[in-house]
């Protein structure tokens, strides 16, 4: 029989009891929800329940690509939703990356608006020629919805200025930035403490007992039973492991980092089949993620660990078409965890009397995550 920990007296009265909210998932949604509540309702007890020493999913480990989709992807998008309900879709990401400008600062997480490319392979010729004839009605409608003037560009002449090798076409995105993400999740864990946000690391929620009735029961891992009186459940690509029935599911995006490399003639960030491969520039080094619809067998998963296929594929990648010629050895590696689902929208709902979920960003946490937050805070305070 395994012995769990026992809390004492004082980790009990000053962490645990009387909690009015418990965030299950310290990322970037659950910390907007929490600073959220705490700016609606600052009497609330509002706590924070992480599994990892850091947030255990993406909001650390994406590539800091402060994005609302490239051509292709949001083609694919309208394919999949309709373009109605994808434009409303790039709008929410749009006032999400301002609102988390406006929350976090440009400094405090380096905002960069350097713009995006999206690029094509001489294969790729049916999808540019569809992105390429498409640009007219995307920009017309997203200066109507967004007030953006010429969002997607072509720019061809400007392929031989970044020493790539292999691609034929290129689309610029103006409006397109990027950030550290390290920084930006610092600086929103410390306006959350400074709030007075309880931070419980270490604890693996493993299930949710809510029978309706003023307490949810949680079952931890590591230390028994926790009682609260609401619940949020901000885990993402992780969320079925706890809510089984909800429709999302995870994929692994795994991610390499060079070390310095000596000549990088770019700084902004490149996109290539439909969003799949992503490459930016970090400190003279070159961040490549993604490959994973190569590998459908292994990366719908919510395992964290990096696989050697994989690796060995971006690797292969960034030689043959980011620096030909130029050795790039591989520093770090890392992968994170997305919550996709049949369609992007987030799922922001109640899903019983006192638990309400905010997941499944589609892979655009930066974009999406602090309006997600936001909605799942006040979803929750407003069933109270």
């Amino acid at each position: 029989m395994r012995i769990l920990p026992q809390f004492s007296y004082w980790e009990r009265e000053t962490f645990l009891n009387d909690i009015d909210v418990a965030i299950i998932g310290g990322g970037i949604v659950g910390l907007n929800a929490a600073i959220t509540i705490k700016d609606k309702e600052p009497d609330w007890k509002v706590c924070i329940i992480e599994r990892g020493a850091l947030p255990a999913g993406a909001s650390t480990k994406n590539a800091g690509f402060a994005c609302f989709g490239s051509v292709s992807e949001i083609l694919e998008d309208i394919q999949t939703m309709g373009e109605e309900a994808c434009f409303n879709l790039i709008k929410r990401r749009c006032d999400g990356l301002k609102r988390l400008r406006e929350r976090v600062g440009d400094s405090n997480m380096d905002f960069k608006s350097l713009g995006g490319y999206e690029v094509f392979k001489e294969d790729d010729k049916l999808m540019y020629q569809q992105c390429i004839d498409a640009v007219p009605r995307l920009n017309e409608r997203l200066l109507t919805l967004l007030g953006l003037e010429n969002t997607y560009q072509s720019v061809d002449h400007k392929l031989s200025d970044f020493g790539f090798s292999g691609f034929n076409h290129m689309i610029w995105n103006q409006w397109e930035g990027q950030i550290n993400p390290g920084k930006m999740m610092k600086t929103l864990m410390d306006i959350a403490q400074q709030l007075g946000v309880i931070f419980l690391n270490g604890l693996t929620i493993k299930n949710i007992f809510d029978s309706g009735e003023s307490m949810v029961s949680l079952q931890t891992e590591e230390a028994g039973y926790i009682s609260v009186k609401k619940v949020l459940v901000a885990t993402n690509g992780f969320a079925r492991r706890l809510l089984p029935l909800l429709d999302v599911r995870p994929a692994r995006n795994q991610v390499v980092v060079t070390h310095p490399v000596k000549g990088i003639s770019f700084e902004a960030c490149f996109h290539y089949d439909r969003g799949y491969y992503y490459w930016r520039n970090i400190d003279g080094r070159i961040l490549l993620g993604g490959g994973r619809n190569q590998f459908p067998n292994t990366e719908n998963t919510d395992d964290g660990n990096t696989t050697e296929e994989v690796l060995d594929m971006l690797k292969a990648f960034i030689e043959d078409k980011i620096t030909p010629g130029i050795p790039a050895d591989v520093d770090i590696s890392w992968a994170g965890i997305l919550g996709l689902g049949p369609v992007k929208a987030p799922i922001i709902e109640q899903v019983s009397p006192n638990v309400t979920v905010s997941v499944r960003m589609g892979g655009m946490g930066v974009a999406l995550g602090s309006l997600a937050g936001e909605e799942g805070a006040i979803k929750l305070i407003e069933n109270c």
